[in-house]
């Protein structure tokens, strides 16, 4: 099965207690589709500009993701500089250059129509609801917002909650975009909204899948870390992965949900350990098994 994905291509400047990187490649889109190339087929529909070379492009290819959505414009490709103290869990911005990304409108090429699986990740809601409803064969739709778009355009992005499946939020977003202080009464409230099934990330504590259908929610929580490179993207990673195990199962039900949690849990635990992505290119099928296998010996009671 495949997955489109549509979102940003870009590059971080960060700097964390291991040290400094500049223009590195990342994007929740590159995140997202890295990821997710472990387990399905994936599309990717974004916007670089002039400084985005034939290398930044075999990041992706060597994964065999398709690059053909990937739209070359005339400028710089967008930029974001960040530092993170001992609190990894929230970065300092320095600057956010938007550059081709300011004016980017998706454009879905043909070849795409086909794609069963379809991820929106982070840009303006209104352009989400214009992707979505341009591929009105996909079996399943994941989301994602941030606090700008629940403060500015709320009123759009509930529009697009809509058509939304799986919504995969963090806590702050979750509680800002329902107004209450509790997790609990904020999914409850988001789940009116539109979504069949929330995602609540927790960072460094893992993350709970809230379902509309009645059934209990399910936590699965974080890995331990021996030492975190580089949080950068790892949100869009846990997306990736859990998207992709998705893709990768004939049918979907609580259990494969559940599942995917894991699973999701596990390609963000492999983000953090280097710098931006240099992790997920060098990856195994084997490795995310054994680290999956772990995960379930972790957790499990008996």
């Amino acid at each position: 099965m495949s997955i489109l994905v549509v979102g940003s291509v870009a590059f971080d400047t960060l700097k964390t207690p291991y040290g400094e990187r500049k223009k590195i490649l990342g994007g929740a889109a590159t995140y997202f589709s890295l990821s997710a190339s472990y387990f399905a087929k994936v599309r990717v529909v974004g916007v670089v500009g002039d400084d985005f070379t034939p290398e930044h492009e075999a990041v992706l290819t060597r994964r065999g993701i398709d690059i053909r959505g990937l739209e070359h414009a005339s400028g710089k490709t967008f930029h974001w500089g960040g530092e993170y103290g001992e609190n990894l869990s929230e970065a300092k911005t320095h600057f956010t250059d938007l550059n081709v990304f300011e004016n980017f409108t998706p454009k879905i090429p043909t070849a795409y129509d086909d794609s069963r699986f379809l991820f929106l990740a982070n840009i303006q809601p209104e352009l989400q609801l214009d992707v979505r409803r341009k591929m009105p064969r996909v079996a399943l739709v994941g989301g994602d917002t941030m606090n700008l778009w629940i403060n500015i355009k709320r009123s759009e992005l509930l529009e697009t909650l809509k058509e939304v499946d799986i919504l995969l939020i963090n806590d702050g977003e979750a509680k800002l975009l329902a107004s209450e202080h509790s997790l609990v009464l904020a999914a409850r409230k988001i789940l009116t909204m539109g979504p069949k099934s929330l995602v609540i990330k927790h960072g460094e504590y893992g993350a709970t899948i809230f379902f509309n259908d009645g059934s209990h929610p399910f936590r699965a929580p974080a890995l331990p870390i021996a030492e975190v490179h580089d949080p950068t993207g790892a949100g869009d990673t846990f997306a990736g992965g859990f998207m992709g195990y998705l893709a990768s199962q004939p049918e979907i039900t609580p259990a494969v949900l559940k599942q995917a949690m894991f699973y999701g849990g596990v390609m963000g635990s492999f983000t953090v350990e280097r710098f931006g992505p240099e992790r997920l290119m060098s990856l195994t099928r084997e490795e995310i098994d054994e680290r999956f296998n772990f995960f379930r010996t972790l957790t499990h009671l008996d």
